[in-house]
């Protein structure tokens, strides 16, 4: 068997005779399937990637030149459609992120959406405040501008184009807002990130053709991948990469600022990226399709760094619409869209077939070492079973209003959790409940009690239990275990008492 081997230079001198083979990623995966990798790889030269995602961590360079009398940004405050822009880096240099949040719109207009307006043509409300120094006299400036009018706008983006990520769902009992889109209690839906077989690190997964350097398709121009990622995780298959490009020359179709429903602003990014197939390992790789793609599923109900694996899932499975979860069918909608993404994949094989992309040999491979470590923090998380109280009374439904009151008298607490026959939570009642029952008629604790409880788990952590009495605006929520049963109750004046120890 003849070493399939060629290299970049060769594959560009074919591209300009307009001799070269390009598949998509897509066309690959059927090619690879239909006549094996070798096959593939003497047939192709090149396999064109896309994706285009929601990518938090994106944001922008933005130049504006010199005022008269001059402005230094730098150590003032610089605001782009009421939008902060970060300005300590000059004195008109300012870089606005993805998720910066409008003072007026809150998270319904954030940088994402900046970048989109500017990409577009829109004018821009530029609002800065300086200090003053006696070359940069000027402390105020206001003014509209375009993408026209700035010296540079680059698009520099520290994460983005994840090699896999994750696929989540909510096994609480509440609706949960979240980078990952909203979360149905009980397992009521999945959402998933990437793109799969599209998805251009998994394509190339020992990253020998991807590296520093690379010439990429980015939101409609030509862009460049600066650096590995930040987060970059090679050893867990969760590669990024760092992207560059010019905002002038970019599409805002394949640049859209968003907002994720009661979490945040974000910018979807389409990323193109050509894999040149260089030998039949690079073909192999190229040829992996959305069955042999596996990622976590997680239970994003239980909010710590490390979540629970609750099975492992294909993007094969995901891209069928349904996953199943502990013997029950659940809808899956993606996060990216598959049909822009493919539309990515389809443009950059035209742009290359028309000989108007060339690939680039990477200057530096990204690593395949590095190891992403958490945050060092110094301090024990403390969770909802350090603080709880263990030994807690609970009535029944058919509790008579009267007693449940002596109860909570004699106990001299606030919250009695309700539990059926086996143990289970259902209901909660509070001194207040009985307080404005009285002279109502009502007789049971079942006739007054909240059904729908706010609960927490032994391993939650304080911080996230405090949230949620503030949300809710309640005093006190029961822990449960993984079948509801009450092993527990916190409320306000166990947190509090943390704080002032902290003191």
């Amino acid at each position: 068997m003849i070493e399939i081997k060629r290299t970049i230079a060769e594959i560009n001198e074919k591209i300009k005779r307009g001799d070269a083979v390009i598949l998509t990623a897509e066309e690959m995966v059927e090619l690879v399937r239909e006549k094996g990798a070798e096959a593939a790889a003497k047939e192709v030269d090149v396999v064109t990637t896309g994706t285009f995602g929601l990518m938090c961590s994106s944001g922008a360079f933005l130049n504006f030149g010199h005022s008269d009398p001059p402005i230094k940004f730098g150590g003032g405050e610089v605001y782009l459609n009421d939008v902060p822009a970060y300005a300590g880096l000059a004195a008109v240099d300012v870089y606005i992120g993805a998720t910066a949040l409008s003072r007026s719109k809150g998270i319904e207009y954030g940088g994402g959406h900046v970048i989109e307006d500017l990409v577009s043509g829109r004018e821009i409300e530029l609002e800065a405040k300086a200090y003053g120094t006696d070359c940069y006299p000027r402390r105020e400036i206001k003014l509209t501008f375009t993408i026209h009018d700035l010296n540079q706008a680059i698009l520099c983006n520290p994460r983005n184009a994840y090699q896999r990520y994750v696929a989540a769902t909510n096994s609480t009992d509440e609706t949960l807002y979240t980078y990952m889109g909203t979360l149905l209690p009980k397992f009521g839906n999945v959402t998933f990130a990437g793109t799969g077989e599209l998805g251009p690190l998994a394509k190339d997964p020992n990253y020998e053709t991807i590296g520093i350097g690379t010439r990429i398709f980015l939101a409609g121009a030509q862009g460049y991948i600066v650096g590995e990622g930040t987060q970059h995780d090679p050893k867990k298959q969760r590669g990024t990469i760092m992207v560059a490009g010019d905002l002038k020359q970019m599409d805002a179709k394949y640049l859209r600022g968003a907002t994720v429903h009661k979490y945040g602003t974000s910018l979807f990014v389409g990323i193109g990226i050509p894999i040149p197939i260089i030998s039949e390992r690079v073909a192999a790789s190229a040829g992996i399709s959305d069955e042999q793609i596996m990622i976590d599923l997680l239970d994003y109900g239980v909010p710590r760094r490390e979540r629970p694996i609750i099975r492992k899932v294909s993007y094969a499975e995901l891209k069928s619409g349904k996953v199943e979860i502990y013997g029950k069918d659940v809808p899956v909608s993606p996060l990216s869209s598959i049909k822009i993404s493919r539309e990515i994949a389809e443009k950059l094989k035209e742009l290359i077939e028309k000989g108007e992309f060339l690939l680039s040999e990477p200057v530096a491979r990204l690593s395949t070492e590095r190891e992403f470590k958490p945050m060092r923090q110094p301090e024990r998380v403390i969770v909802a079973k350090d603080l709880m109280t263990r030994e807690v009374i609970t009535c029944k439904p058919e509790t008579p209003i009267a007693e449940a009151a002596r109860i909570l008298a004699r106990g001299g607490f606030d919250h009695l959790p309700v539990v059926d026959d086996s143990g289970t939570l259902v209901g909660i009642v509070t001194s207040w409940d009985l307080a404005i029952s009285i002279g109502s008629g009502k007789n049971k604790v079942a006739e007054i009690m909240t059904r729908k409880v706010i609960t927490a788990v032994e391993n939650e952590p304080i911080e996230s239990v405090a949230r949620k009495l503030d949300e809710h605006g309640i005093s006190g929520v029961p822990v449960i275990d993984a079948f509801r049963r009450v092993v527990g109750i916190i409320t306000t004046d166990d947190i509090s008492k943390l704080i002032g120890k902290r003191r």
